[in-house]
């Protein structure tokens, strides 16, 4: 499958499960996570990431990804700690993730959730950086998502 635009990488998450919706989610999640220092969130999104994980691991990850994201909120639009906002959409990211059955609607899609996150998250630290990379979020992940169909 060649995943090239937004609308196919919707129709590709949409055919997932909501264990596979997790996983990949939290594999967008990952690949910009490294760019913050906060070992708390880092823990949740390796127990996203991981299939195994028991139902209680998921429960407590998701607890503390929620806990992250509305801590780090207050920070967004202020006058600008980007780092502190990239945490923030990266908790938000994870926590859409590993949100729990019971409050997921029918249209709900964990991984669209986290791959939109993301890219805010990677938005937030580029500008932090003043590096001016042109490295688009929107293609890693389009890579990504096929390497996970493909498996």
């Amino acid at each position: 499958m060649n995943i090239s635009n937004d609308q196919a990488l919707k129709d590709a998450l949409n055919s997932l499960t909501r264990e596979q919706q997790r996983v990949l989610g939290a594999r967008y999640t990952l690949n910009i996570s490294s760019l913050v220092d906060n070992p708390r969130l880092k823990s949740a999104l390796q127990v996203a990431v991981t299939p195994e994980s028991t139902e209680q691991e998921l429960k407590d990850a998701y607890k503390v990804a929620k806990s992250i994201a509305t801590k780090t909120y207050t920070a967004c639009g202020r006058d600008a700690d980007w780092g502190l906002q990239a945490e923030h959409f990266i908790a938000a990211a994870c926590a859409a993730v590993l949100t729990p059955d019971a409050l997921v609607t029918e249209t709900f899609n964990a991984a669209w959730k986290a791959a939109i996150q993301s890219r805010m998250a990677k938005n937030c630290l580029m500008i932090e950086s003043d590096s001016g990379e042109l490295e688009n979020e929107a293609d890693k992940q389009y890579a990504l998502t096929e390497a996970f169909l493909g498996e």
